[in-house]
């Protein structure tokens, strides 16, 4: 889905395949994060809005605040599957990246998988990288 977009996305999806391969799930879910955050920016770059995603000192909002911009955004419509989805993906990556006593296992991944593919393929037609 993301080969011949740009090789940055593209060396992302390796990590998150190659983690998802090996069994380490945390590390999977952070990648699927890192995943979204990017393709998030990458929308409002190619509709040239990102200023609306960055705070006073030029950087991007954190991944929270992406989600409720891009979810918002009059540039284009959402559909309500990833609207509903995103929030429930990043969690996931939260958990796997901040909390002490939280592992991810297989079932987490395989249980957001067709609703993390369907946000990536949303956003990556949305940013034309597709």
């Amino acid at each position: 889905m993301v080969r011949d977009t740009r090789g940055y996305v593209e060396k992302i999806v390796f990590q998150i395949n190659g983690c998802y391969e090996k069994g380490w799930f945390d590390g999977c879910a952070v990648m699927m994060r890192r995943l979204l955050e990017t393709l998030i920016i990458e929308c409002f770059e190619e509709y040239r809005i990102a200023d609306r995603i960055k705070n006073q000192k030029g950087d991007f909002f954190y991944l929270s605040d992406l989600i409720d911009k891009v979810s918002q955004e009059t540039a284009w419509n959402l559909g309500r599957n990833t609207k509903t989805a995103l929030p429930k993906l990043k969690n996931l990556g939260d958990m796997s990246a901040h909390s002490r006593r939280y592992t991810a296992h297989r079932e987490d991944i395989d249980k957001v998988s067709t609703e993390f593919r369907n946000v990536c393929q949303e956003l990556l037609y949305l940013a034309k990288l597709k």
